[in-house]
């Protein structure tokens, strides 16, 4: 079972298990395909005990993509405020969003999913943050690939992002060797850039 985003190392929460089991069966079956009684029984307790940490499936979602979104922030501007060479700071974006994808595909498989099913506010949150998070990814685009302008470093940030988080649908090597594949292909799609043909 991948781990919640959130968690470090120490024993999990029950919330954070229910977060991670929730996760799994979001990403399995669909947010519609899983009732309370099927996160309830995933970790041991019964569905309406759910509701002494979640007051509902459409908060627990809610969370769920808040806090993925959040960890990617706050990992992007770390790296930001710590590496001032840009390709330095570009290669280790790619690794950090590649380590996030491939230890985390339930929550990456969520993420990509399920936008749609988060309550106004939370999407409006969610977007919020990972409208902030490209822009760390802009930034150090346009810091090492020259002359490309800010649409042209967004497209290509967004491309890699898609790149990336596919990775748990085709996961064919082990995980070293996808995280590798993964790294050199994304930095070559940001900085190799090609003509197009006429």
């Amino acid at each position: 079972m991948s781990s919640h985003p959130l968690s470090t190392g120490a024993p999990a929460t029950r919330r954070e298990q229910i977060l991670a089991a929730a996760a799994e069966l979001f990403a399995r079956h669909g947010f519609h395909g899983v009732g309370i009684d099927d996160i309830g029984a995933a970790v041991g307790i019964s569905g309406p005990a759910l509701y002494r940490h979640f007051r509902s499936k459409d908060a627990m979602l809610g969370e769920m993509l808040t806090s993925i979104s959040e960890v990617l922030l706050d990992g992007g501007q770390s790296l930001a405020a710590r590496f001032t060479e840009p390709a330095g700071l570009l290669a280790e974006l790619v690794r950090f969003q590649v380590d996030f994808a491939l230890d985390n595909p339930a929550l990456i498989t969520v993420q990509e999913r399920n936008l749609g099913n988060l309550t106004d506010p939370d999407r409006r949150r969610v977007r919020a943050l990972q409208r902030r998070y490209v822009e760390v990814w802009v930034q150090a685009i346009q810091e090492v690939v020259a002359g490309i302008d800010e649409p042209s470093a967004r497209a290509a940030a967004h491309a890699v992002f898609g790149l990336i988080n596919s990775t748990p649908h085709s996961r064919h090597l082990d995980r070293d060797q996808m995280a590798a594949l993964l790294r050199e292909m994304a930095i070559a799609a940001l900085t190799q850039r090609g003509t197009a043909a006429p």
